[in-house]
C-alpha cells in the first residue's frame, strides 16, 4: 500500500466517523429539542417523551433541519405558543453545540 493510499484510507474513514458523529449529534439534537418543545407546548412526563420521540421520528422520515424546524413551528402555532421562528432555530443550534460536546465527551 503506497503513502497515497494510507492517506486516502485515512480521510475515508475521518469521514466515515464525522459522519457518525453528525448523525448521532442530530438525533441528539432532536430529542432534546423534542423535550424543549414539549415543555413549551405545555406537555410533561410520559407525553414529553413521546413528543421527543415523535420528533426524532419525523427527522428520520423528512431529513434536514428544515422538517424539524417546521414540525416544531406547526406544533406551536397550532397551541398558540408564543415563539419566533427565531428562538426556535436559536434552540435548534444550542442544543446541537450541547449535542456534539456530549458525544465528544463519551
Amino acid at each position: 500500500m503506497t503513502s497515497f493510499d494510507k492517506r486516502e484510507e485515512a480521510f475515508e474513514t475521518k469521514f466515515a466517523h464525522d459522519e457518525e458523529v453528525r448523525f448521532r449529534a442530530r438525533a441528539r439534537r432532536d430529542k432534546m429539542l423534542g423535550l424543549w418543545a414539549a415543555e413549551k407546548l405545555g406537555l410533561s412526563g410520559a407525553n414529553a417523551d413521546d413528543y421527543a420521540t415523535e420528533l426524532v421520528a419525523a427527522q428520520v422520515d423528512a431529513p434536514g433541519e428544515d422538517g424539524i424546524f417546521l414540525k416544531v413551528r406547526k406544533d406551536f402555532d397550532t397551541k398558540g405558543v408564543a415563539q419566533s421562528d427565531h428562538q426556535i432555530r436559536r434552540a435548534m443550534e444550542d442544543l446541537m453545540a450541547v449535542a456534539v460536546a456530549q458525544i465528544k465527551a463519551e
